[in-house]
């Protein structure tokens, strides 16, 4: 509770749920004690006042939960044995009574990852076993997914996921069921990455177009990078977990044997296709066999993706863009195609579709990054003379730059690349040899640039 309800004071007595006349002197008393012990951090001072509130007067004021889950946390963290049990229960009570008394404040979805993750945190102090925090997440995804939207809360759930099918016995069946579990939660994560990225996009899009940003502003940009750091971080950890359990040994004949009762099944297909492009299973007759399946089923874009990542025939191409509507997905699907063309070695094209992508999601800068790594791998053959082929690495170093500039996950490893490129570029000795300072030079080729001799 206490990492998404910053709380004053002030707005806490405004929200009180009967009016003054109903209030209870004893409960306003002591709200008014342990809110300031509260703020100045002494937990133990506000125990004592909390509790009598808490009990006497659940409903009375939102700050029983808010700092209550402060309060009991420091009395986990400072008690052992039966009295931190004590403590652990009557926080997931607290929980409880938090979305009994103010629903609307605190969803199911939520209060219940709290408690799962309180129960996963302290599982061995209350000798509990995975199987009994899984079924806890569990019942937060079934009951109230849309709320359960937590980066920790849906790792840790895939992650025990995983732990309990090592633990049995690794069946057909259990291992279909741990690659559903792993499909669901990505399909959870996918609409709270969109709506970050699109909140983001707004203002990298106010910040391209050369106006500052507010201190709300400012703020909100590094909130929402955050929290798109975190799903990246997660998606990563789950594709970790996963490993060599979901490889293509083991995937084939999963989907051969499931295959038949499945194939009219657009969702079955999609998961299947997915993982296996994404575990290197593409070269497998398979692939292609569910590929145009769905296509027939359901044609999409990232369907015709894979058709035109298997044949190479440019009506395929045409229809991925066609095809998807939704600019974050086609934003992706961009890339993808950009990728492929990239290691045939098509750079010019490659370029035209990463810019693309860009256009539609202008806060992911993994684009700049990937046209940077093309101009440098094409430095010695696009240069009349040695100094024109190490200006290649100027033209680099900028995009690299750029990827930094607008996305804030890649800001170190933007500024890292850059400095790497500029330290291949001609040196100021170089520069006052050529004679060239201050100048801008064509760079030749595919590239088609300018760039500006520094100085």
């Amino acid at each position: 509770m206490k990492t998404r309800i910053p709380i004053l004071l002030a707005a806490l007595f405004v929200s009180f749920n009967i009016s003054f006349a109903q209030q209870d002197e004893e409960c306003m008393n002591n709200l008014s004690i342990f809110d300031s012990y509260y703020k100045s951090k002494k937990y133990d001072e506000a125990y004592g006042p909390w509790k009598i509130v808490r009990e006497k007067c659940p409903k009375f004021n939102r700050a029983i939960y808010a700092y209550g889950d402060n309060i009991l946390e420091h009395k986990i963290e400072n008690s052992t044995g039966a009295e931190q049990v004590a403590h652990i229960k009557d926080l997931m009570k607290l929980y409880d009574q938090s979305h009994q008394y103010f629903p609307s404040k605190y969803s199911l979805g939520k209060m219940l990852d709290e408690k799962a993750q309180l129960a996963y945190k302290y599982r061995k102090e209350l000798n509990i076993n995975d199987q009994q925090v899984y079924d806890m997440f569990d019942e937060a995804f079934t009951k109230d997914k849309e709320n359960f939207d937590s980066a920790k809360g849906l790792y840790t759930y895939f992650s025990l996921a995983v732990d309990l099918y090592d633990a049995g016995a690794k069946t057909p069946d259990d291992a279909q069921k741990m690659f559903n579990k792993y499909d669901e939660i990505m399909e959870v994560i996918e609409p709270i990455e969109k709506g970050y990225i699109e909140d983001l996009n707004k203002l990298v899009e106010k910040e391209e177009a050369g106006t500052e940003l507010n201190k709300k502003e400012a703020k909100n940009k590094r909130v929402y990078e955050s929290n798109l750091n975190a799903f990246d971080t997660v998606k990563s950890s789950m594709d970790k977990k996963v490993g060599d359990r979901a490889n293509c040994e083991v995937l084939i004949p999963l989907y051969q044997k499931d295959y038949e009762e499945f194939k009219n099944d657009a969702v079955w297909l999609q998961r299947a296709m997915d993982r296996m492009y994404v575990k290197g299973c593409k070269d497998d007759p398979l692939f292609l066999k569910l590929v145009k399946q769905k296509n027939s089923v359901e044609p999409s874009g990232n369907t015709a993706f894979y058709l035109y990542s298997l044949t190479g025939e440019q009506k395929y191409f045409d229809q991925v863009i066609q095809l998807e509507k939704d600019p974050i997905k086609k934003a992706r699907l961009y890339k993808k195609l950009a990728g492929e063309l990239k290691d045939k070695g098509q750079y010019s094209r490659a370029r035209q579709y990463y810019m693309e992508a860009v256009k539609l999601n202008p806060s992911d800068g993994s684009p700049y990054l990937y046209i940077a790594n093309m101009y440098a791998k094409s430095a010695n053959s696009c240069g009349d003379d040695n100094f024109s082929k190490r200006a290649v690495f100027w033209l680099a170093a900028q995009e690299a730059q750029k990827a930094g500039r607008v996305d804030g996950r890649l800001k170190s490893t933007a500024a890292k690349t850059a400095a790497s490129y500029n330290a291949s570029a001609p040196s100021t000795a170089d520069i006052f040899t050529k004679g060239n300072k201050g100048k801008t030079i064509r760079i030749g080729c595919w590239i088609q640039r300018s760039v500006k001799v520094p100085g």
